[in-house]
């Protein structure tokens, strides 16, 4: 990887969206709400791509998977990603993101991911 990430400087609108239909599979409609109304008021914070696959528990995708190679030819192209939408628990949830976040650390485990965290 010759390109390095770029990153929006704020979260784009419809990943909300996305984080309000996983969320609802997590908790009741109402806290979805309360969740998503969170993220979207919370400022922009990083954390290392190796901590939030620990605290999340999740499985890294691999770099064949469709989703990853979007965000590859995205940063090889010059375009910015989008923050990534997390919210505190056990496990962390990756509520949006989780394609650029597996992208990320490929490139690197130790790279800084912006993101909103609830």
């Amino acid at each position: 990887m010759t390109h390095a990430i770029k990153w929006l400087d704020d979260v784009e609108d419809h990943d909300y969206d996305a984080a309000h239909s996983y969320l609802s599979l997590h908790f009741d409609q109402r806290r979805v709400e309360m969740l998503v109304d969170l993220l979207r008021e919370s400022e922009i914070t990083q954390f290392a791509a190796k901590d939030i696959f620990r605290a999340s528990g999740l499985t890294l995708l691999t770099a064949d998977n469709r989703h990853v190679e979007h965000n590859r030819k995205k940063v090889e192209s010059g375009k910015r990603l989008s923050p990534i939408l997390l919210v505190r628990g056990q496990p962390l949830i990756v509520c949006d993101g989780f394609h650029r976040l597996s992208f990320a650390y490929g490139v690197s485990e130790d790279a800084e991911i912006p993101c909103k965290i609830a």
